[in-house]
């Protein structure tokens, strides 16, 4: 066995008995739900390329707008058989080159749309992996980015990585790069699971890297998690918590895998007689929550996990949480600035998402226009249930008239929505005084069955969205 498993390998224990679902949570787990990381969701954007595009909003921007700004990098060095994401496999670097290169002149094309602003307060990189990019392109747009979107010195810079393939001169970009926080996509240390959806990664790279990283000031750590994966057990994502936790990462989510193989077609790689019912993701789920709560880590809003003295834990105890694309974040910026193919923005106005095909973005670029496809004008009535969709997810609890009241509303505008809320109120998943709706604690994982009572746009076929759990 090698030192560094060594070191961080937990000491062997009985196995958390995790509290079975009753069959009534378990009839709302089996809902095929949002996950609400926007009200309303991408399924409701409307064609915005052209002479649709929304290029007034990017200009409306206010010299007191401290912006963010998500940038998508839709490549991976390999292809993981759970995965949802807009990605793929570049088995020849030139394809990430000649992005790269479109990528730069979108950053410029951005640049000037924007009109006055504070500069950008957070940066993220998602995908994929970005660490598909090389170190040398990585800091190229990490720099551009900064220029042209002017990059606050205190700005958090995020960035997704895949830790097996994270080579030591990318990490030394990050530090060069002034990285500040990285999120290592985890999903389980069991190695049969690993194998079964195509995700080597032993705990050993992944405790390197994380070593790695800290070394070279990426001090903050996030780790992803998942339940439901074919063959996991509440025995095995409670070790793989366990093994997680002795990395010290300051927070973690913990996603449950949708299974959704007419949608994304190398998932019919996984079989469907390795994965769970209903009943078993519960379990697997509960495992990994106990283990984490017992790890001494504060539940935040549906999935996500933070040490006490996180950014992200403080935020939810003040009642500052916020949720979007990327999840739970701390991040108040008024707009939210779209970079690379599918990714989606946000501004006083509404969502704007680029093209998702990255043949159709480039073509844009190439014509000096920015890669806008889709967009989606927020009425009032869609931003007053998006606030009260956002605190239930945030805080569990939300003060529904004052909110209407707050938007411009009478403070019975969404009474028709709390009275949707009366199955969910005798099945003891949430309790209305007034207007005050609460979630009760035993019903956490069931917030979005709450939440979805205020979403007027929810469709009858519901199959594009995942299981509530």
């Amino acid at each position: 066995m090698s030192p560094i498993i060594e070191r961080y390998l937990p000491a062997a224990a009985a196995p958390r008995a995790a509290r079975p679902a009753t069959a009534v949570q378990l009839r709302h787990a089996d809902r095929n739900l949002p996950r609400y990381t926007s009200y309303p969701t991408a399924l409701a954007f409307q064609p915005g390329e052209g002479e649709a595009a929304p290029l007034d909003w990017f200009a409306g921007t206010r010299p007191e707008d401290v912006i963010s700004a998500y940038v998508h990098v839709p490549f991976c060095r390999r292809l993981c058989w759970y995965c949802g994401c807009h990605t793929t496999v570049a088995h020849e670097y030139d394809r990430i080159d000649t992005f790269q290169r479109v990528l730069e002149r979108e950053i410029d094309l951005l640049g000037r749309a924007l009109g006055s602003h504070a500069g950008a307060a957070h940066l993220h990189f998602g995908g994929g992996s970005p660490n598909a990019l090389s170190p040398e392109h990585f800091l190229k747009l990490l720099r551009r980015l900064g220029d042209r979107l002017r990059l606050r010195p205190d700005a958090e810079v995020a960035v997704e990585l895949d830790p097996a393939l994270l080579s030591d001169a990318f990490v030394d970009a990050l530090g060069e790069g002034g990285v500040t926080r990285a999120s290592l996509g985890v999903q389980t240390f069991d190695p049969i699971v690993q194998e079964k959806v195509n995700r080597i990664q032993p705990f050993e790279r992944v405790a390197a890297a994380a070593e790695r990283l800290r070394a070279r000031g990426v001090a903050a750590l996030n780790f992803d998690l998942m339940y439901g994966l074919p063959a996991q057990s509440p025995e095995n994502v409670a070790k793989s918590v366990e093994l997680a936790l002795r990395l010290r990462p300051d927070r973690v989510a913990v996603f449950g895998y949708a299974h959704v193989p007419w949608m994304k077609k190398h998932q019919v790689m996984i079989k469907d007689a390795d994965l769970a019912d209903v009943a078993g993701r519960w379990e697997q789920a509960e495992a990994a929550d106990q283990a984490l709560v017992a790890g001494g880590y504060i539940r935040i809003g549906l999935d996500h996990y933070a040490r006490p003295d996180d950014p992200l834990a403080r935020a939810a105890a003040e009642g500052r949480l916020r949720r979007n694309f990327q999840g739970y974040t701390d991040d108040p910026a008024p707009v939210l600035i779209p970079v690379g193919p599918s990714s989606i923005g946000h501004f006083r106005e509404g969502f704007v998402q680029n093209a998702i095909a990255t043949d159709a973005w480039s073509r844009a670029i190439a014509a000096d226009e920015l890669p806008l496809a889709r967009k989606l004008p927020l009425s009032r009535g869609d931003r007053l249930r998006a606030a009260v969709i956002e605190r239930l997810m945030c805080d569990m609890a939300a003060d529904v008239g004052a909110i209407c009241e707050t938007h411009g509303a009478p403070a019975d505008a969404l009474d028709a929505s709390l009275e949707k809320l009366d199955e969910a109120v005798r099945d003891g998943l949430c309790r209305i005084s007034g207007r005050q709706v609460e979630i009760a604690e035993d019903a956490r994982r069931l917030m979005r069955v709450v939440a979805s009572a205020f979403d007027e746009r929810l469709p009858i076929a519901q199959t594009r969205h995942a299981k509530a759990v």
